[in-house]
């Protein structure tokens, strides 16, 4: 997975920020970015796609790429902004808030997927990044647990739509409560199956 961090290297790149993203799929919630600077010459075992770690794993190579990491950074785009702009521009708007709050500059950028065009940085963006690159899976692990924290919050404030099993995915369960409830003030209302706040079908 240094495949794209030495190709990088060898032109005299040395503050390699990875970049990744979670949420844009969902229903419900924002989308986060997070955006990381490692000393990928000394990988944390285990770090790959968040996507394939189990949950107890994930949280603890978060803690481990806190420690580890140069610099992180994190952005969040919430759901009236995903309305208003739609999600891939919400995706690109929450990795440049990522890469901003970084403490210390990166010299180039390894993204996930998404070319970050209007920042001037060279660059390079690696469809399923996440699972060839170290340091945006690195940024896939913190973008994952930071949203799942938030979810879980959310649940705690919305505890009838199951926030915390599902994420805001469009699972059956999370369907049912949309049709049984509504939307709550979370919920993307342009997003397909979201059925809009104080619309319920029969029961």
């Amino acid at each position: 997975m240094l495949t794209y961090e030495r190709k990088l290297a060898a032109v005299g790149f040395r503050r390699i920020a990875g970049i990744d993203e979670a949420g844009r799929g969902p229903l419900a919630g924002p989308v986060v970015a997070a955006a990381v600077i490692l000393p990928w010459r000394r990988p944390i075992a285990g770090v790959r796609d968040s996507k394939v770690v189990p949950p107890v794993e994930r949280e603890r190579l978060y803690y481990q790429i806190l420690q580890s990491a140069v610099a992180v950074g994190v952005g969040m785009v919430e759901p009236r902004d995903i309305e208003r702009v739609n999600v891939l521009q919400a995706t690109i708007g929450a990795m440049e808030q990522a890469v901003s709050r970084l403490s210390i500059s990166p010299d180039a950028l390894l993204v996930d997927a998404v070319p970050l065009r209007r920042l001037a940085l060279p660059q390079r963006a690696v469809i399923r990044g996440d699972a060839l690159s170290y340091v945006i899976a690195a940024a896939s692990i913190v973008a994952k647990v930071t949203r799942d924290r938030l979810m879980d919050d959310y649940h705690r404030r919305y505890p009838r739509y199951g926030f915390r099993t599902h994420k805001g995915y469009g699972t059956p369960a999370h369907l049912d409560c949309l049709a049984r409830y509504g939307a709550c003030p979370i919920h993307r209302r342009t997003f397909r199956g979201v059925i809009p706040e104080g619309v319920r079908h029969a029961e």
